[in-house]
């Protein structure tokens, strides 16, 4: 029976075979109808899709560019909204953000995005990374820009030119300029920016001498500087002082046809006003045509800084009138130098007034500048309050506080805040040190002397010339000359103020034929000597008893140097004049000199009445003192001592009134002694140490010894009801005499005994002390509110005079 449908090999002309059948029966088969209908529907498909990845790319473009249109315009809220609605964000559109927050200002928050970025997984290039690194740099965080510059090693980033320059520019800007310097050398390629970075790294940690060299290195690899090369190194001309350079320099521009662009320009005009020459400084301004406020800050700032205050005030006017520019913040700084030069107070405050009105309050460096002046000018409550109320504070703050507290002889208060600072982060710096050196020159034992020197070892600051110069200083106040002259002759690198030092430091302690060889060697050594250097000089010459020295280093001064001597040389001169008992020279002397004669001129005239016995002539020198020194203690219990020792109680009893009056007492003596690592201390008429019973029957035996008969002194010259009074408070109880026994029976023979007192020692004091080095052959160091006195086999080396 035939089939009802024709087999499907019909439709060929031939059968088939197996290999056709295994074709046919792979490829699939289609009706011809059913392709014509669904063709047209998967091309459409296709089409579509097409379009849907055309237009998703489009947008995407197209919210990018919205985007950085928001960011551009600092619209960073408008930004981060659309940010947070965008559903593919690549590296690219982070960057973008990144940037934007970096551009804004808004370092927190670049910081915070670029951690997001890592934790959602995607990954930064060589465009993330110089903006991730100057956040970390506006935010001086060195942690988190050390990671940042861990994560660019990592992903092997750190070749790259521009990563590079941000990385140098962060440590630049805090500080580290050392980091700066290892990334500058490692960079295998370097460019324009890169040197600029180092010359400018190096000015903006104070470090001019290798800004220059950086920049000398740079011609070598022949590089042609630019403006901001040009800008870098006027600065560092600037910061060191050096004209000629700048003069080369500005050679250079001229050459370079930079003459002309008001950047440089403005920074020829601030290299020549802060290296002294102002005349030049002000033609280079009138020639700049459109003067900004930086160039007007350049000529205040110089002017001030060349002693030149009115001028700089009146520069301001200038500006105000002529440039119709009104002062900012930098205008302010630098007008507190002149402000300070002037001490014009009213002035001072008013720069301080203007600053609050104008809303340039706080600001670190302002704040700053406003502590200094008002330490300056004795105003120490202003200066804590200013000081306590920052909000930020550097070094140099700290340093300005620490200065104001020195400069009004607050030494504990200094000593206690530079304790303060060393428990912070921030770390004491050379300023610091030399700054706070003085304070343990005046109240330190010699052990706390050693353990600041310590510390300054340990810290490497001990190759730094000021530091040097203190620490001689120093050691020479503690009555430690020897170790004070080891220090110094070791010193590498020695200035004018390191035998300055020496030579105060020998005259303190009455050696003045020595200060005089040290002022020799300084000559020979082609040291040109300073106004400071001759207060040092006639000191030594004072103390010692050189008169006829003294005056003749005095005549020096304006003959052979073109110095004109100040109010100290006079009072030195003054103090060798009184040694000669001449005191209608002395008085004659102070009515002729030029200056104005101050507290301490006419209390070296009442220091000679005293020694002579002129109750007249101390009563003016007296008048003098209190009209302007209404406070000065030593001025009243001086006048009443020799009051008392004539017999005219009444006077007594009138200086106590006053000294009531003005809420005055007289200094409680105190003597100390250093032993080991522990000091002792001792008052009029102690008991209080454990030795007592063997200090006092060493007392008594050494008076019996010496024959001093403690009560027949003066007796005459007190009223019986005061002889009790007088007898309590006899010598024989003075803390000196009690250090002094402590000091003889607690070192070994044959060692010197140190003894430091807060006040002037007395003759009855002096004269025991001079027996005592005589009969025990031992030598006797006793340190007062004045000088050292050595005494040696029963002469002082003050001369008995003091």
């Amino acid at each position: 029976m035939a089939s009802a449908f024709p087999p499907f090999y019909f439709y060929n002309s031939k059968r088939p075979g197996k290999d056709s059948r295994e074709k046919r029966a792979q490829t699939p088969q289609t009706n011809p109808d059913t392709d014509q209908i669904l063709k047209p529907q998967i091309n459409q498909i296709a089409r579509r899709k097409k379009n849907q990845s055309f237009l998703v790319e489009r947008n995407s473009v197209l919210l990018a560019r919205a985007l950085s249109s928001y960011v551009e315009r600092g619209s960073m809220k408008d930004a981060l909204h659309l940010f947070e609605n965008m559903r593919h964000c690549d590296t690219f559109i982070w960057n973008v953000m990144i940037r934007g927050f970096v551009d804004n200002g808004l370092f927190w928050d670049a910081v915070s995005f670029y951690h997001r970025m890592e934790f959602e997984g995607v990954r930064g290039d060589n465009f993330t990374y110089p903006f991730v690194i100057k956040a970390c740099g506006g935010l001086c965080e060195m942690v988190e820009g050390k990671r940042v510059h861990g994560k660019v090693i990592k992903s092997g980033l750190d070749s790259d030119v521009y990563i590079g320059n941000s990385l140098i520019i962060m440590y630049a800007k805090m500080g580290c300029i050392e980091s700066a310097e290892k990334v500058f050398r490692d960079m295998p390629v370097r460019d324009l920016v890169s040197w600029n970075s180092m010359i400018s790294g190096y000015v903006s940690v104070g470090d001019g001498w290798r800004s220059l060299s950086c920049f000398h290195e740079m011609q070598a690899c022949d590089i042609k500087p630019d403006r901001f090369s040009v800008i870098g190194i006027l600065g560092a001309c600037s910061l060191e002082g050096f004209l000629r350079i700048g003069e080369v320099i500005h050679c250079q521009v001229i050459r370079s046809r930079l003459e002309l662009d008001v950047m440089v320009q403005t920074s020829l005009v601030d290299m020549y006003g802060k290296c002294g020459n102002m005349d030049y400084a002000e033609r280079l301004f009138d020639q700049i045509t459109d003067k900004s406020i930086v160039a007007w800050n350049a000529m205040v700032g110089g002017y001030a800084l060349n002693a030149q205050s009115f001028e700089s005030f009146a520069f301001v006017r200038k500006m105000l009138e002529v440039g119709k520019l009104r002062p900012d913040l930098i205008t302010m700084i630098n007008l507190l130098p002149s402000c300070a030069q002037l001490e014009a107070i009213l002035l001072g405050k008013s720069v301080h007034g203007f600053a609050i009105r104008h809303g340039f309050l706080p600001h670190m460096v302002l704040e700053t500048g406003l502590v200094d002046i008002y330490g300056r000018w004795g105003k120490l409550k202003a200066a804590e309050c200013l000081f306590g109320q920052m909000n930020e504070k550097n070094l140099i703050s700290w340093n300005a506080m620490i200065a104001s507290y020195m400069q009004n002889r607050e030494n504990r208060k200094a000593m206690a805040l530079f304790q303060d600072l060393c428990d912070k982060t921030l770390k004491p710096d050379a300023t610091t040190i030399a700054t706070i050196l003085p304070a343990f020159a005046e109240l330190a034992s010699l052990r706390e002397a050693e353990q600041i020197h310590g510390y300054v070892t340990k810290s490497r600051l001990d190759s730094n010339t000021f530091v040097s110069n203190s620490i001689v200083y120093m050691y020479g106040k503690c009555g430690n000359l020897l170790r004070s002259r080891e220090i110094f002759d070791r010193m590498t690198f020695k200035d004018v103020i390191s035998w300055n030092m020496i030579i105060m430091a020998y005259a303190i302690h009455g050696f003045g034929r020595v200060s005089i060889e040290l002022f020799s060697k300084m000559r020979e050594k082609g040291f040109e000597p300073n106004g400071s250097t001759f207060v040092s000089l006639l000191s030594s010459c004072s103390v010692s008893g050189l008169v006829k020295e003294g005056w003749e280093y005095f005549n020096s001064m304006t003959r052979d140097y073109n110095i004109t001597p100040g109010i100290a040389h006079y009072g030195c001169i003054l103090d060798l004049i009184g040694r000669t008992r001449n005191l209608d020279h002395a008085k004659n002397f102070i009515l002729e000199m030029p200056p104005a004669p101050t507290a301490r001129i006419w209390g070296s005239l009442l220091t000679s009445s005293r020694n002579k016995g002129d109750i007249e002539l101390a009563e003016i020198a007296a008048e003098h003192i209190f009209s302007l020194e209404h406070n000065n203690t030593g001025c009243y219990v001086l006048l009443s001592n020799m009051y008392a020792e004539a017999g005219r109680w009444e006077d007594v009893e009138r200086i106590r009134s006053l000294m009531k009056k003005e809420g005055l007492e007289k200094s409680v003596g105190c003597s100390a002694v250093d032993l080991s690592s522990k000091t002792f201390r001792f008052v009029n008429q102690d008991r209080s140490h454990i030795e007592s019973n063997m200090i006092y029957d060493v007392l008594d035996i050494v008076s019996k010894k010496i024959g001093e008969d403690i009560y027949v002194h003066s007796l005459t010259k007190f009223r019986p009801s005061d002889l009790e009074k007088k007898r309590t408070s006899s010598p024989k109880s003075h803390s000196v005499r009690l250090a002094l026994c402590f000091g003889l029976i607690s070192t070994a023979i044959g060692n010197p005994v140190l003894v430091r007192k807060n006040i002037r020692i007395c003759e009855a004091c002096h004269r025991f002390a001079k027996r005592i080095s005589e009969i025990t052959k031992r030598e006797i160091i006793v340190s007062d509110s004045k000088i050292f006195h050595h005494f040696n086999g029963g002469h002082c080396s003050c001369g008995d005079y003091w």
